[in-house]
């Protein structure tokens, strides 16, 4: 119990000595620095609906607006007080209200100063707490300076406002035709409507800044997110892959190792060229097999059967059947001369027509679709493409990821693709994957 009470005055004590250091930094260091209000961006919705040149000056509309305000004020100022003082009066009126824009916190130490030299200086109650060139126009300092600054700034200004207004008024007696207790009621009613007012700006000024705080983090998260189903997409490709080209070193290791015994007496030059070749087949073997491990590694459980051999084209019935069994009425049309294709080819051609089937069953419910697999002389055309859904489909987090993949797909093989809603309500996935002339096939 004796630790807890001699902890709490320490902690007080530091909190005093933090919101002390908070004031100084907010409204002493460096209170006058050059902040310039900057223009309104060029994304901004007024400047972007309209036309560019009358955009470019719409830019600069907070700056006029500020201007054309502290003019109005300084007219009624100087209308209120007469030719005397009039000048005096609406100069020392908009000079911080202009400062805003340059220098914020400064202009809020001006008008403070303006304020107590009428009132301790020139003894005057011209500038009268709800008269224009009085409280009302400090107000006017205090919102814009707060909508420049922290929040915690403003909340600063206004509890040395309130401090600075009850000591003159009370002590020094700034008011001369009113009594004291008259002076304090007029400075309760003025600091809660300014705290009130400070209060409906900042909570604006928060909410607009958090909507466009969670706009940048969902695009920020539709980035990353799209980031990382490509490289996901590229992980898998990796890893069909590896077994494409394993398997076709392990041809040229097993054929490089057998030629010499096919041929008799064979020159050692030409044993030792096929020993060379064998050598560098093994070990490119080795380095795949250490790479795909790195990669496997990641997510063990993603190909549960590492020696099951990848899917073709012509497991392409299997596939179609098995989406048939999920309740979807699918097609298959096969043009040209069907002929085996290289591996890669024909390992991407299944994944894309997968794709396309799984994105249907997902956002297409009830939809009937149709594959057309064209065998052309430079490669292998693809189309899917349903139709309109006859019921409303879930939602689905991730939707037009797997359209990412199918692109990675063909962009790897050097080929082209395009995905679109059609017509008639349905969506149409197109690729063609070329296929250079005495390619190996699979």
């Amino acid at each position: 119990m004796t630790d807890t009470y001699e902890t709490a005055p320490r902690n007080e004590l530091r909190m005093a000595k933090g919101a002390l250091s908070g004031l100084r930094e907010d409204l002493f260091t460096d209170a006058f620095a050059f902040r310039p209000l900057p223009p309104l961006a060029a994304d901004h919705v007024l400047v972007r609906r309209l036309p560019r040149r009358a955009g470019r000056y719409t830019r600069w509309l907070p700056h006029a607006a500020l201007v054309g305000f502290t003019f109005v004020v300084m007219m009624g100022t100087a209308e209120r007080e007469g030719s005397s003082f009039g000048l005096f009066a609406a100069m020392m009126v908009g000079v911080p209200m202009v400062m805003t824009l340059f220098r914020p916190v400064g202009a809020w130490w001006l008008s403070i100063g303006s304020m107590v030299f009428t009132g301790v200086f020139l003894g005057t109650y011209s500038f009268g707490p709800w008269s224009p060139g009085g409280f009302f126009s400090h107000l006017a300092v205090m919102l814009v300076v707060a909508l420049r600054t922290r929040p915690r700034t403003a909340a600063e200004m206004w509890l040395l406002t309130g401090a600075i207004g009850v000591f003159f008024a009370v002590f020094l007696r700034t008011v001369q035709p009113y009594g004291d207790g008259y002076v304090l009621s007029d400075m309760f009613q003025m600091m809660v409507f300014s705290g009130f007012v400070l209060f409906v700006v900042l909570a604006v000024r928060g909410l607009r800044e958090t909507k466009q705080q969670v706009v940048a983090q969902v695009a920020v998260t539709e980035v990353e997110r799209s980031r990382r189903t490509v490289l996901e997409e590229r992980t898998t490709i990796a890893r069909e892959l590896h077994d494409v080209v394993a398997h076709h070193m392990s041809v040229v290791a097993i054929q490089a190792e057998a030629a010499p015994y096919r041929v008799q007496d064979t020159p050692p030059e030409l044993a030792a060229a096929f020993q060379t070749i064998r050598e560098n087949a093994v070990a490119a073997l080795t380095e795949l097999r250490r790479v795909l491990g790195v990669v496997r590694s990641e997510n063990p459980d993603a190909f549960a059967d590492p020696e099951a051999p990848q899917p073709t084209l012509a497991a392409l019935d299997g596939l179609l059947d098995n989406v048939r069994s999920a309740g979807l009425d699918v097609e298959r049309v096969t043009t040209g001369s069907v002929r085996p294709l290289p591996q890669g080819v024909e390992l991407s051609a299944y994944r894309i027509v997968q794709e396309a089937l799984s994105n249907v069953l997902r956002h297409a419910p009830g939809a009937q679709a149709r594959v057309e697999i064209s065998y052309v002389l430079g490669g292998l055309g693809l189309r899917v493409v349903n139709g309109p859904p006859n019921r409303l489909a879930k939602p689905s987090p991730g939707a037009g990821h797997g359209v990412l993949g199918m692109r990675e797909r063909v962009t790897m093989l050097g080929g082209e693709m395009a995905a679109e809603a059609t017509d008639e309500g349905g969506y149409e996935i197109a690729a063609f994957l070329p296929v250079a002339v005495g390619e190996a096939t699979a």
